[in-house]
């Protein structure tokens, strides 16, 4: 399992290249977006946010915003390690604190901070996709891409299986008959 800087270093490392893999098709355009999505997914939106990290210390000041989210779920869970599934989550983490966040702003006395309207929100998703959906695509393949590199470093690129399922799993391997084993010999040589 590898360490902070070595996540750090990789993450650097092929931001580049990962971008240039978008250039022919995209151009200087898309290999910034590429490179630039790559470098935040593996330095701020990176799996180990549930763990007291260099990834969650780059929030500084925002760093209570994923308190919630370190409580809310196991390190290397089903929810943060997973392809897909954790980028997703985080993404969707993230948007529901900034809105959590508008809303105490809004509710309290220190006026409004720079967000558009709550209800203004799901408007923007749709036309910010309807306008550029290559450079969406690219950039949620950019945040994915670095959680693979992510997991990969780690050693296993899928989590481990909930206690729950387990348990599930193994009350059914034990409810089928089983195999009678050979004995074993005791290692003296007759």
């Amino acid at each position: 399992m590898a360490m902070g800087r070595a996540h750090d270093r990789a993450t650097t490392l092929l931001a580049l290249p990962f971008g240039l893999l978008w250039g022919p098709g995209l151009g200087p355009a898309g290999i910034a977006v590429a490179s630039l999505s790559f470098v935040l997914g593996g330095l701020w939106l990176s799996p180990d946010l549930d763990t007291p990290s260099r990834a969650l210390a780059r929030w500084g000041p925002l760093k209570p915003l994923w308190w919630p989210y370190r409580r809310l779920l196991r390190h290397r869970s089903l929810l943060s390690h997973s392809p897909l599934i954790g980028t997703g989550g985080r993404l969707a983490y993230l948007l529901a604190a900034l809105a959590l966040l508008r809303l105490v702003a809004e509710a309290g006395p220190w006026g409004s901070i720079p967000l558009p309207p709550l209800g203004a929100w799901p408007a923007l998703v749709m036309g910010l996709w309807q306008a550029h959906p290559t450079w969406v695509l690219c950039a949620l393949t950019g945040l994915e891409a670095s959680s693979w590199l992510h997991l990969l470093q780690d050693g296993d690129p899928l989590p481990r299986v909930p206690r729950l399922l387990r348990r599930m799993r193994g009350l059914a391997w034990r409810r089928s008959p089983r195999r009678r084993r050979p004995a074993r010999r005791s290692g003296r040589k007759d």
